[in-house]
């Protein structure tokens, strides 16, 4: 069995696309695990929430999809991201918003949990500290938990002396799903923050029982046409070409 790994959508539909035709020219998948912000930023929310929705898929909440609907506050984001969500909202049908409110905080998938931001806290804690990291080791059962959230993909490692081994994901290379509990981050598909502007997700292959990282070249200058169109952030336009 495979299974795709995919978080921080955010309304990039040029993106999500790409990363849809890379998963299938590299063997397809057996079912899609989403890590949340589906919507939000980008320009397409319903688009990329009824794609999603025609997946075989798993998908959890993240804090701009709980916004988008009402269930988390406005002051809690920036300026811009705040802008941005209420155009969000008022692209929204109702279809897409039963969606967004059905989605679950935390999901369970064998040895896997899924959540948006980290298990103690599922919509709003960022994960990219090792000392974040072992404080939450003890924040769930199963040996592995899948995050996304800050948009970096990344991994940390519980070693068996307790010590907590910060892992820097990298295209192509694999990381091994082994009896150490280990946690994971694909980056984001629509607005990656790791300096390259390139989607990025992963593919857990429980054959071998490894995770591999991948990015995807997609058309960003048309995702930026679009969110200038319908007046969109500057800022968020211009983040999009730089990956950060």
């Amino acid at each position: 069995m495979r299974y795709a790994i995919l978080a921080d959508i955010h309304a990039n539909l040029a993106a999500f696309t790409a990363v849809l035709r890379d998963i299938e020219q590299r063997g397809g998948v057996d079912e899609y695990w989403c890590l949340g912000d589906i919507v939000n930023y980008g320009p397409d929310p319903v688009k990329c929430v009824e794609l999603l929705q025609r997946l075989k898929h798993v998908t959890v909440a993240g804090n701009h999809d709980m916004a988008a609907i009402g269930k988390a506050p406005l002051n809690l984001f920036n300026p811009d991201a705040a802008r941005a969500m209420q155009w969000t909202k008022s692209q929204l049908n109702q279809e897409a918003a039963n969606f967004l409110g059905s989605l679950p905080q935390i999901e369970n998938r064998g040895e896997f949990t899924l959540v948006h931001g980290s298990p103690r806290d599922p919509i709003w804690e960022y994960m990219v500290s090792k000392s974040q990291a072992e404080e939450n080791f003890g924040c769930f059962k199963n040996r592995y938990l899948l995050v996304g959230h800050s948009h970096e993909p990344l991994a940390f490692r519980l070693e068996e002396e307790g010590r907590v081994a910060y892992i820097k994901l990298a295209e192509g290379l694999g990381q091994v799903a082994g009896k150490k509990r280990l946690m994971v981050n694909p980056g984001s598909v629509g607005q990656p923050r790791d300096g390259d502007p390139r989607a990025s997700y992963a593919v857990y292959d429980a054959g071998p029982r490894v995770v591999k990282l991948h990015r995807v070249v997609y058309d960003v200058g048309a995702t930026q046409q679009r969110m200038v169109k319908a007046n969109l952030p500057l800022r968020l336009v211009a983040r999009l070409e730089k990956g950060l």
